[in-house]
């Protein structure tokens, strides 16, 4: 981690995560990768909220109901947007990024990007478990870090 992180408060810290069904096998490995960091590092799973949505694009507004709601340290958007023949996959990459990013400045919560955007199957493969893992990390660090501002 880039601070000191107090186990105790990584045992307490509750964390709201979002994920899509879309490109369901990818994204399954993402967050399997992603809880199962969390829980290694000794979050409580009694303290890991997990939803599910349809799409890259519908994660934002059940983050932004989980920031409403006051009662998480950290948000976490889990998806996977593959590159097709047309001109939806930049649309759907950079609205849901857009939108993560609103969640977090609005509410003042992090909100860790792990809407991974490739250019094929295999590509996305080959990134599930680090950036899942990579997720749950930034999750812990960037929680950590506000709650000592």
């Amino acid at each position: 981690y880039g601070v000191a992180v107090n186990k105790n408060f990584i045992r307490t810290l509750r964390v709201g995560i979002v994920s899509s069904r879309f490109n369901e096998p990818i994204v399954r490995e993402l967050l399997n990768a992603c809880v199962d960091k969390l829980k290694h590092e000794g979050v409580t799973v009694d303290n890991i909220e997990l939803r599910e949505v349809p799409g890259a694009l519908e994660i934002p507004v059940v983050l932004n109901a989980y920031a409403l709601s006051k009662t998480f340290d950290v948000l976490i958007g889990i998806g996977a947007v593959i590159r097709g023949e047309t001109y939806h996959f930049e649309v759907v990459s950079d609205q849901s990024a857009h939108g993560l990013m609103q969640v977090q400045l609005n509410h003042n919560i992090p909100v860790i990007n792990a809407i991974i955007t490739t250019n094929s199957d295999e590509e996305a493969f080959a990134r599930t478990k680090t950036k899942g893992e990579e997720a749950a990390l930034g999750a812990i660090e960037m929680a950590t870090l506000l709650k000592d501002l």
